[in-house]
């Protein structure tokens, strides 16, 4: 699993911490998080549905916020939840750009085992990383 939760870190929300190989596995891996923060079992969230997202931030961790943001916002505005990430990010000179596409399904409280409902991704302790493996953040969720 490239993510963990944290039961320690805080009391009434949700954290976790995320890994990836590369900047994209470690973004693919903290969307499946906050997905499996909301659902019991990813795979109830068929991948039916495809939203392509572009994104840009003159800091990669800044880009990490605004993408599980978006995930969020997309939860609230269009009952989509998303078990799969298809990302591409560019770094030019420290401006990046994301582009990816999502792999979802429409919030389904039958089919899927609803755990809480995320609010927003906090700044709190909010961190990402290079580590000699690849990437890591940390991420708490307002639930």
């Amino acid at each position: 699993m490239p993510y963990t939760f944290l039961e320690d870190l805080t009391i009434a929300d949700v954290a976790f911490e995320a890994t990836g190989k590369t900047l994209e596995e470690l973004f693919a891996s903290a969307g499946e998080a906050v997905t499996a923060t909301m659902v019991k079992d990813l795979t109830t969230v068929r991948q039916d549905v495809q939203k392509k997202i572009s994104l840009h931030s003159s800091s990669a961790e800044m880009l990490l916020f605004d993408f599980l943001q978006e995930l969020v916002y997309l939860k609230d505005a269009e009952l989509l939840l998303f078990s799969r990430f298809d990302v591409r990010i560019d770094d030019t000179n420290g401006d990046y750009t994301l582009t990816a596409t999502l792999f979802g399904d429409m919030l389904d409280q039958k089919r899927q085992e609803h755990l809480v409902d995320v609010k927003a991704v906090t700044m709190h302790r909010f961190e990402l990383a290079k580590t000699r493996d690849g990437w890591t953040c940390r991420v708490i969720l307002d639930i």
